[in-house]
């Protein structure tokens, strides 16, 4: 007489697939180690300029840092990023904080040199934040952006000895020789600056 096969039941195979899928679900997925390794701040969203547009170096020891930078885009956060990855602009910011939710991307690598200031010496000596918007429309700077660029700001002067005051951190229109007049009289320098040493 012929033994009756014995088949596993349907729960069973269920169970048994989803036990071996646990092991893949929870193994970080590549690209977002891999995007966690090349940002400098924690949370920001890797999104490279192409290598065209700024120049690669060894910072703090290459060049000393003594500086943050303030700019506003005066174009959208898409836009921006964009032109950081066209290679006939030949211009760069390290971070660009967007206006709705601060959500910040990094773009140039801290230890490398942004092309942001419009003067060598600064840009050597600077991290570059852009921020969305325009220098005419307040609008665009919200209590996200605002409070997102001090955290971000904040941990850069922590992390390489930077005075959190206005003597070190500017407005892209201090830079000597630039003709910039962002972020404008619509940034407001006290609340930013408090931003700063609260956060």
């Amino acid at each position: 007489m012929e033994r009756a096969r014995s088949f596993p039941s349907r729960r069973r195979l269920l169970k048994g697939a989803a036990l071996a899928a646990l092991p893949y679900a929870l193994l970080p997925d590549a690209r977002a180690a891999a995007q966690a390794a090349a940002v400098d701040y924690p949370g920001a969203e890797w999104t490279p300029a192409t290598s065209s547009n700024y120049t690669a170096s060894n910072r703090p020891e290459s060049y000393r840092l003594d500086y943050v930078i303030i700019h506003v885009t005066q174009a959208t956060y898409a836009d921006t990023l964009s032109i950081f990855r066209n290679p006939a602009k030949k211009v760069s910011a390290h971070y660009v904080v967007r206006s709705a939710d601060g959500h910040v991307a990094q773009c140039v690598r801290e230890r490398d040199v942004a092309w942001h200031a419009g003067n060598w010496d600064y840009n050597t000596r600077s991290i570059g934040i852009e921020h969305e918007g325009w220098v005419d429309k307040p609008a665009y700077f919200t209590n996200a952006l605002y409070e997102e660029s001090a955290r971000l700001t904040a941990g850069i002067c922590d992390q390489y000895g930077i005075p959190k005051d206005r003597s070190h951190i500017l407005g892209h229109y201090q830079v000597p020789g630039t003709d910039h007049t962002d972020p404008g009289p619509n940034w407001d320098w006290t609340r930013y600056i408090r931003l700063v040493n609260f956060a």
